[in-house]
């Protein structure tokens, strides 16, 4: 008589667990209940490793965070605003998109509430000084600019992750454990002294790859058509916008459709370990942001020495 095999069959609950976890394996990375096919989200997310620092973006360096054809990241400096980072927020949120914010130690202990709504939505919260100093940080002692930095990260890890200081704040980089250790200059104006200090302490350098020029005042539709061209001419980048500018606001959510529509993909990175990974800028690659900053060195000296107030600089636009 032969053997009759046998046929298991698993628990119901068995196989209502595994469609779950099947359903969330599948479902855009930071999404909502509510968000379907029709919505662009977050198609994967980017470890990016800081050991020993990490110098990021081709407009200042010569590598960037590797990404495949039509796949884009988004970042936001100079927030967070009380009026127009709302409104991002609301965009992004809409259409199931993570980003990163380099928010500015100032402005995010004027809007505790705002800086903790960002983490709770999913976003990276990252560090691009307390005070925004003009003109730029290389115009400040190293001393000066440490410890700017310094106070910067600690308003950000206070107000948006809930850091407990109340025993004191760290007087140095090396006592501050950061959850997002990534860092953006003003004018991406950065320095040999701080550059090694962030080394030594792990924490990545972020420049861009391709910026939206919303420094400049424009209209919305000025804005959308600008960023879109250079977009389509790369055809891929880490981006950056400003959410505290009313165009860039009321844009956003008209961009991120434009996205779905041309088939992009949006890239969320967060720290891994180790290094990178990075991609290698193309050949006759030059620094804009050098370019930039020396076409405007004579003004800013000139201003500096004499103690005329703040001068911004931010890169120019290219087109």
């Amino acid at each position: 008589m032969g053997m009759i095999a046998r046929r298991t069959t698993a628990p119901r609950s068995f196989w209502l667990f595994a469609a779950v976890i099947a359903a969330l394996a599948a479902a855009p990375v930071g999404a909502h209940a509510d968000c379907g096919s029709d919505k662009l989200g977050t198609s994967r997310v980017q470890k990016v490793g800081t050991e020993g620092g990490l110098d990021v973006g081709w407009k200042t360096y010569r590598e960037t965070i590797p990404l495949a054809d039509h796949e884009v990241i988004l970042t936001f400096d100079d927030g967070p605003d009380p009026t127009y980072t709302p409104k991002i927020l609301a965009a992004l949120a809409d259409q199931c998109v993570l980003a990163t914010f380099f928010a500015i130690g100032a402005k995010a202990d004027d809007a505790p509430k705002l800086m903790r709504r960002e983490v709770e939505e999913g976003h990276n919260v990252a560090f691009h000084t307390y005070t925004h100093p003009q003109p730029t940080l290389r115009y400040m002692s190293a001393a000066a600019a440490r410890a700017d930095i310094l106070k910067g990260m600690i308003a950000v890890e206070r107000t948006a992750y809930g850091a407990d200081f109340s025993n004191g704040e760290p007087d140095d980089l090396t006592k501050l454990k950061l959850h997002a250790p990534f860092f953006r200059f003003p004018g991406f104006a950065d320095t040999e002294d701080l550059r090694t200090w962030f080394a030594k302490n792990n924490v990545a350098i972020f420049s861009v790859d391709l910026w939206a020029s919303d420094w400049v005042k424009m209209t919305p539709d000025q804005e959308l058509k600008l960023i879109l061209g250079r977009l389509e001419k790369a055809g891929k980048g880490m981006l950056l916008f400003h959410d505290n500018k009313p165009w860039t606001a009321e844009m956003m959510p008209r961009f991120l459709s434009e996205l779905k529509t041309r088939g992009y993909r949006v890239v969320h990175i967060e720290p891994g370990p180790g290094h990178g990974p990075t991609a290698e800028a193309p050949q006759g690659w030059v620094s804009e942001t050098e370019r930039t900053i020396n076409s405007v060195k004579p003004r800013l000296e000139k201003a500096a020495a004499k103690s005329r107030g703040p001068i911004e600089v931010k890169p120019a636009p290219q087109e």
